[in-house]
């Protein structure tokens, strides 16, 4: 079926149903750290190290609060600053260790949850999710490919 052939309004349900999902899995979510800074986390661990420049832009948050933000991190292990060996007056924020282990961790346990709730839904609706993977795995690189721009 082509973007054309869609039913009115198919779009808005689809994107309203995604929306509600996110939005209840993010609720869950352990709130041992703000999602900003879990968001950051995970940012850093998709696309490698980053200038808070950049990271700012990419969370949505000014400058200073980006440079507050990575600061806590850094005193808490999770990140760490280094210079750039193409450009020596740049630094790059580089996720840890820790950090990376933080973010598998809660990764899984966001993974974890939805098996739960997969494991209440009949065989043919585990079938016509299984048969939108494709799809939902496209519109989870076009996102990012939206918020994160290209990679440094």
């Amino acid at each position: 079926m082509s973007r054309q052939d869609t039913t009115p309004g198919a779009s808005a349900a689809i994107g309203a149903a995604l929306y509600g999902l996110a939005t209840r899995a993010t609720r869950r979510l352990p709130r041992d750290m703000s999602l900003t800074s879990a968001a950051t986390l995970a940012t850093l661990e998709r696309t490698g190290p980053r200038r808070i420049t950049d990271l700012a832009a990419i969370e949505g948050v000014t400058q200073p609060a980006m440079t507050a933000l990575v600061r806590v991190m850094e005193e808490s292990g999770l990140v760490e600053r280094r210079g750039d060996a193409s450009d020596k007056r740049v630094t790059l924020v580089c996720l840890t260790e820790a950090g990376a282990s933080y973010v598998r961790t809660r990764r899984q346990a966001g993974v974890h949850a939805f098996e739960r709730l997969l494991g209440e839904l009949t065989g043919d609706e585990v079938e016509a999710l299984v048969a939108a993977l494709p799809a939902l795995r496209r519109l989870e690189e076009l996102e990012s490919q939206d918020r994160e721009g290209p990679k440094r």
